[in-house]
């Protein structure tokens, strides 16, 4: 009885694992098409804003970048959040060069609202433009084209969001392995429910709305009190069937500086997993089935599989590695397919080890995550 429970908790987790891996995130590695930015039309203004807390360094290396961006119309805000690296030093030297270059300075956070969210706040509520593109100070472009690619769809299709893919820069290393799957990963579980008409999350690396929605929607109300989700959170909350749109164009995404060591990565991921416990039950649901799903597929077949083994039959051990072997090839494709889209990167990273060591990042640190009582940005 008990084998046959297993059985059927095998292949019924299976079916649902088809159904993300072929019709979902396979309909976005496989069939979508990036959709054409030309338009004749002129450019609207785009305002460029980074929150940035002892950020002096990267800002050196940003702020140049940002200014060779192929677009005519465009400003970068820097809101320099209670800084004490001499970040206000270097902002001012770097607005000496770039008449273009505006900062807010933040001296204090007052105690009913969180750091980010408040210095984000300031920042967007005296940007000149109603186009607002969103990076950090340790991001840079991949090319001159970022700033026409992403916010094409706010200023063109009337979205009111624009949701972007950012990586982490290639580094030697395991761990750099690993954020870099993981990082393309959750790219395509968002990135394929947007497609899907049913958006749940973005990246403040690379993401765009507009100045008058936000304020509409009066700033971060409903999540002043929670120190992470600035940008998971608010597109959480707000995004829908036909306000969002996807950017996927290897020449619209950002790079950030990767973590160095595993406790500063796991930090991290503890934050970014803090923000899901405040998605709706419906936005949880999306995740949360095929990551139930993903664990029962595996602990059932490799519970069968030890069984069939020691009963030695071998024609249920063929079966269960036969599905296993299938069913890792047909997400290496997906990941390939949709990194290839994402970077224009082809490089093979998935593999069956990765996919079960994926079970034991998820549940392990998700929960530690979504179970932490407070976390903090910097």
């Amino acid at each position: 009885m008990f084998i046959q429970i297993l059985w059927i908790v095998f292949f019924v987790s299976l079916a649902v694992q088809l159904f993300y891996l072929l019709f979902l995130f396979g309909r976005f590695a496989f069939f979508y098409k990036k959709k054409s930015t030309t338009n004749s039309r002129e450019k609207e203004p785009v305002t460029v804003v980074i929150a940035a807390h002892n950020e002096r360094t990267n800002l050196k290396r940003i702020i140049p970048l940002l200014f060779e961006q192929d677009y005519p119309n465009f400003e970068v805000m820097v809101i320099n959040d209670r800084s004490y690296d001499g970040t206000k030093r270097v902002l001012e030297q770097l607005m000496a060069i770039y008449p273009k270059l505006r900062t807010v300075t933040v001296d204090y956070t007052p105690n009913h609202v969180t750091s980010k969210k408040y210095a984000l706040t300031l920042g967007i509520k005296v940007a000149k433009n109603d186009v607002i593109l969103l990076t950090d100070a340790d991001c840079r472009p991949k090319t001159d084209k970022w700033i026409e690619l992403m916010t094409a769809p706010v200023r063109l299709e009337g979205k009111d969001f624009a949701l972007g893919f950012s990586q982490y820069e290639s580094q030697r290393g395991f761990l750099n392995k690993w954020i870099q799957l993981e990082t393309v990963w959750t790219a395509i579980l968002y990135m394929s429910f947007a497609v899907w008409k049913s958006p749940f999350m973005g990246v403040g690396r690379n993401l765009s709305y507009r100045r008058s929605f936000f304020m509409g929607k009066k700033a971060f109300k409903g999540l002043w009190d929670i120190e992470c989700g600035d940008d998971d959170l608010f597109v959480n909350l707000h995004a829908n069937s036909s306000n969002a749109a996807v950017v996927v164009d290897p020449e619209s995404i950002t790079f950030s500086v990767p973590k160095n060591t595993w406790e500063e990565y796991f930090t991290q991921k503890k934050r970014h997993f803090h923000a899901g416990k405040y998605y709706t039950a419906a936005n949880k649901q999306k995740v949360g089935w095929y990551a139930f799903t993903h664990f029962l597929f595996w602990v059932t077949g490799i519970v069968l599989l030890i069984f069939s083994v020691i009963n030695q039959n071998w024609e249920q051990i063929l079966v269960i590695m036969g599905i296993m072997v299938v069913r890792s090839i047909l997400i290496t494709s997906i990941f390939q397919s949709a990194r290839k889209k994402l970077e224009g990167n082809f490089e093979f990273l998935w593999s069956m080890i990765f996919d079960v060591m994926y079970i034991g990042y998820f549940w392990i640190l998700g929960s530690l995550g979504y179970l932490s009582k407070k976390v903090k940005w910097k």
